[in-house]
């Protein structure tokens, strides 16, 4: 891959490289595509950084013969991608196109550095207009104006569901938990009669500690809304309860006790190599997951607990949704109306289809109404097509992205069946739809990293749960309120419209 240094009006002590893969210049004259002519002028695009070179890769070729534009590639580097991005913008490199993230997107848009949108998707993007859904663009808006394209990903789905040894539960003659007293009294079963973890999980994020036994608690979703106010989970009794509980299990040894040590791969490796009797497994990791514990125990059998109920009797699963991505024209860009035409000829139909998972017949097949990839040409040509999206097929792509997790069957297996779990038990979080938000960009990560922290010494019994007040006013102070007020501010303006 050759990398190019990109020439800044100022470049302080750190060295930033733009990954320029080929290291061509894009040329006027084009190959025709779908509606393309030779009078196309190259474009410029810039990626997020990925370990390929996209100028070679075989969405990039297909993407130039659809839409008819010749495109270089070039990709921000892998470290300090922001500082990157900004010596990019003062000094006006004119690209075409460009693909960012949430907190880059705001920044660049409220800096006056983003064309607005509006009136040229209006003239030239009858595609984007079809394929983003009306309540995607909110996202994508600031001060009332359109300043990208809104790539809200493959849907709803859930990643991650509490598993058990089958085996185990029917060699003690127990029955499935289905809420939190039945799966204390589950793990207690494990411990006493079979001396094992009888619950494993990491610390690696504050997600990897919710989920399934945090819902039954009523902690799902980052915000919640208390009479038309967003207060933060932190904030709420039911994440307390949620901590003292998790303490009640770490305490008495039916929690791992090296959960504030644990990363995900070490907990997979304790389920897997029969240490532990459940974990909270993600159905990206099954195979691995699964086909070590076959090659460990081959009679093992696991089942996945259905979502525990809380004392309503009612269950629920936090799925993330909203915008991940934004394609977006910068101001300096020397072709605005093609680049707005280039990214409306990937979202027509047949293109956008075409992207996203290759030919029919090549890279997929249809049975019974749902894609199928054809193996090994799906994985070999296709690996890469989601870094090239700027923006879905919002009604149909949730159905073509379902062909990845078809290329193994415990992989699909474990994706359905944690979705069949979930139907109607859904919850989204209330910011899911909002524009970035500046005192929630510059705050949520420490605030995760705190929050993080102290529930793991919570949980492992560091930190006494009648600390907690204490911990909420670090909270605060370290940012949380001023992003309270900032979710509050957007929240109560969308809702008034």
């Amino acid at each position: 891959m050759i990398r190019k240094l990109a020439k800044f009006a100022f470049v302080p002590a750190l060295a930033l490289t733009v990954a320029a893969c080929g290291g061509n210049e894009p040329k006027g004259e084009t190959a025709s595509g779908s509606g393309g002519s030779s009078s196309k002028p190259g474009l410029r695009v810039l990626m997020q950084y990925g370990q390929f070179d996209p100028n070679q890769d075989y969405t990039a070729k297909v993407i130039s013969e659809k839409t008819g534009y010749s495109v270089s590639y070039e990709m921000l580097p892998a470290e300090n991608a922001d500082e990157a991005l900004n010596l990019l913008v003062i000094n006006k490199e004119p690209y075409d196109v460009m693909k960012l993230n949430a907190t880059q997107f705001f920044n660049l848009a409220s800096s006056g550095a983003l064309e607005p949108l509006d009136d040229l998707i209006d003239r030239l993007g009858p595609n984007i207009r079809q394929a983003i859904a009306p309540a995607s663009w909110e996202s994508a808006t600031l001060d009332g104006k359109i300043y990208g394209i809104p790539e809200t990903g493959a849907g709803i789905a859930i990643s991650e569901e509490l598993v058990v040894r089958q085996d185990w539960l029917d060699e003690l003659g127990l029955k499935m938990p289905t809420n939190t007293d039945e799966l204390y009294g589950v793990l207690k079963a494990f411990k006493e009669k079979k001396h094992v973890i009888p619950l494993t999980g990491s610390k690696d994020a504050v997600s990897s500690l919710l989920g399934d036994i945090a819902a039954a608690f009523g902690v799902t979703t980052d915000w919640v809304d208390v009479n038309g106010t967003l207060v933060h989970q932190v904030e709420t009794e039911e994440m307390k309860a949620f901590l003292a509980y998790m303490n009640k299990l770490y305490s008495e040894g039916l929690l791992d006790i090296e959960l504030p040590l644990n990363t995900n791969a070490k907990a997979i490796e304790k389920f897997s190599s029969g240490q532990a009797a459940m974990f909270k497994i993600a159905w990206y990791n099954s195979p691995a997951t699964i086909n070590a514990l076959t090659a460990n125990f081959p009679d093992a059998r696991v089942s996945l607990v259905p979502f525990l109920k809380d004392k309503s009797g009612k269950a629920s699963v936090y799925a993330v949704s909203g915008t991940s991505w934004y394609a977006v024209v910068p101001k300096f860009s020397k072709h605005k109306e093609d680049a707005v035409r280039f990214l409306d000829a990937k979202l027509q139909k047949d293109n956008f289809k075409e992207i996203a998972i290759g030919k029919e017949g090549v890279h997929h097949e249809v049975r019974d109404g749902n894609y199928y990839p054809i193996l090994p040409a799906f994985n070999d040509d296709l690996n890469n097509a989601s870094v090239f999206m700027t923006g879905v097929d919002e009604a149909n792509y949730p159905a073509y992205w379902q062909a990845r997790v078809r290329k193994d069957p415990i992989l699909q297996s474990y994706f359905e069946n944690i979705q069949a779990n979930a139907e109607g038990l859904i919850v989204t979080d209330p910011l899911a739809p909002a524009p970035p938000i500046p005192e929630v960009a510059r705050n949520k990560l420490n605030l995760m990293q705190l929050q993080l922290d102290y529930m793991i010494n919570f949980i492992a019994g560091a930190e006494p749960l009648s600390n907690y007040g204490a911990f909420l006013e670090k909270w605060r102070e370290q940012g949380g309120a001023e992003m309270t007020e900032g979710a509050n501010n957007w929240y109560k303006t969308a809702k008034s419209k």
